[in-house]
């Protein structure tokens, strides 16, 4: 048989033997936050830049 033709033939191969991987949980609604729990806005901090650096003097050179 050609590679192809094997291909085509390996899914009723994997349906005959079964597949080692478990079953896909049922889906459902996650717990989430609480009714009676109050909720924040986060905390925002200012902003701190950086200050930009002077270029450095070039010394010269003496014998």
């Amino acid at each position: 048989m050609t590679p192809g033709r094997v291909a085509q033939a390996m899914g009723g191969v994997f349906a005959a033997i079964g597949t080692p991987a478990q079953p896909p949980k049922p889906r459902g609604k996650s717990p989430g936050w609480k009714a009676d729990q109050p909720r924040k806005r986060r905390i925002r901090y200012p902003i701190v830049k950086k200050t930009t650096t002077k270029p450095r003097k070039e010394q010269s050179k003496s014998a």
